[in-house]
């Protein structure tokens, strides 16, 4: 990772719109992964974040990819946020791991700045195990906050960091369904505008209320959890029809006396008619 992209992602989070962002995504990360089980767990990149704080799985790692995720050298060694969860050193897009071995996989904006953000979306396919969830966080680009990080075109100083390829929530939910997932949860926040200052945000800070209720798709972050789904193949077979020898079969009930000489004229009418005219022959 080049060292000017490690140190603006590294001084926004330490900014206070920076810190606004990892405090509404810890509180996500831990309402989300509190109820998933398993056995496996993986956090692919931004350690600064403890997304499996909260998850009882018993082996989780930290995975850092020094060209894909931000501030994935800041942290050397085993810790990782004050936890003793082991760090692996790897590139996302050739996940060292067997495939369908992983129960949840934690991905926060791990995809806005990685080279190929579809062929790590399909390598953590690859490893989930079916019914296996992975959570996602990210920048909204249709939010207050990224109409002003489309200014930097006009000439503006970027509010976000300025090498991240911020990718759209529906366009993200087409990816993952793409891919076989399901998803399950999405929520959007941090609808304070774009304030550089500790002082404006805490102001500001009515419009996360506001937000919710009344844009709710307009939030700076979202996070999405989605589920693998795999359909499962059914055998079937041509539909054969043993008849048993000897067995038997269904016949023709016979027709009643009265319907079987009851018939119909060209004519239409009933034959024989129901009552009979016989001329008198009697001479008075």
């Amino acid at each position: 990772m080049p060292q000017r992209r490690l140190s603006d992602w590294d001084a926004w989070l330490a900014s206070p719109p920076g810190q606004y962002m990892l405090h509404w995504e810890q509180a996500q990360f831990d309402r989300t992964v509190a109820d998933i089980f398993g056995y496996h767990a993986l956090q692919l990149g931004m350690p600064g974040i403890d997304a499996l704080r909260e998850n009882r799985i018993p082996f989780a790692a930290q995975l850092l990819d020094e060209s894909a995720s931000p501030n994935g050298n800041a942290i050397s060694g085993n810790d990782v946020v004050g936890t003793t969860r082991q760090t692996v050193h790897c590139r996302f897009d050739e996940l060292p791991f067997a495939a369908q071995s992983v129960d949840l996989v934690a991905m926060p904006h791990v995809l806005e700045f990685s080279n190929d953000a579809h062929e790590v979306l399909r390598e953590v396919s690859r490893i989930l195990m079916p019914e296996g969830k992975v959570v996602l966080t990210g920048f909204n680009p249709y939010s207050l906050w990224g109409m002003r990080q489309g200014m930097r075109r006009l000439g503006a100083r970027p509010f976000m960091p300025r090498d991240g390829q911020f990718i759209g929530f529906q366009r993200l939910k087409d990816w993952l369904k793409l891919l076989g997932f399901e998803i399950i949860r999405g929520r959007f926040g941090c609808y304070a505008p774009p304030n550089r200052t500790e002082r404006w945000l805490q102001r500001t800070a009515f419009m996360d209320k506001a937000g919710d209720r009344w844009w709710p798709i307009f939030g700076a972050i979202y996070s999405i959890t989605a589920v693998k789904r795999v359909r499962a193949i059914r055998m079937v077979g041509p539909a054969f029809q043993n008849t048993a020898a000897g067995a038997l079969a269904p016949v023709a009930a016979p027709a009643s006396p009265s319907s079987r000489h009851r018939v119909r004229s060209a004519a239409g009418d009933a034959w024989p008619p129901t009552t009979l005219s016989i001329p008198s022959t009697h001479k008075d």
